[in-house]
């Protein structure tokens, strides 16, 4: 009978153990994270350059149409046609390079901030298990928490952590 009431006693304690929530906003969460920061500030200049490089070959290349269409009045029309054609295959030739140039720019940025977002979710996770947490949940915009308690709101705590590991 003891051994009933001990196993009853035992069962109710376990059951009665709570959960403990917390919640992390993730916009707030990646928007403070200085990583992701120098993350973006880093492609933004590599698009910032491409843009320059885009530009400047656009405004040579748009000179030689020009020169050309002058050059064209004064050649035969035979001529003047198999130049414009092998003049559009070059700008089509520089314009598939420059998109080439800008999905792989696009690539790398998408795999930078995939890398950031998994090491953000890595340490969420130590932080859950190191402080006795259930569940982290993730709001903010698209988030799974539509309110929470400020108490159990660990959006800055984990951001220190974040940061701090990354100025080492």
């Amino acid at each position: 009978m003891k051994k009933i009431i001990v196993f009853a006693i035992a069962i109710f304690a376990i059951s009665c153990q709570q959960n403990k929530i917390g919640y992390v906003d993730n916009v707030k969460l990646m928007d403070g994270y200085a990583e992701k920061v120098d993350v973006e500030a880093k492609f933004k200049t590599k698009v910032d350059a491409l843009t320059k490089k885009r530009d400047s070959i656009s405004q040579a290349f748009q000179l030689e149409l020009q020169a050309f269409q002058t050059k064209a009045q004064k050649m035969s029309q035979k001529n003047a046609q198999e130049e414009y054609g092998l003049l559009q295959q070059r700008g089509q030739f520089v314009g598939q390079q420059l998109q080439q140039e800008e999905q792989q720019l696009q690539q790398g940025s998408q795999v930078e901030m995939d890398s950031l977002v998994n090491k953000v979710k890595k340490e969420i996770q130590a932080y859950g298990k190191a402080n006795g947490y259930t569940y982290i949940l993730g709001g903010g915009d698209g988030g799974a928490v539509l309110y929470g308690e400020d108490a159990q709101n660990l959006t800055d705590e984990v951001l220190k952590i974040l940061n701090d590991n990354y100025k080492k």
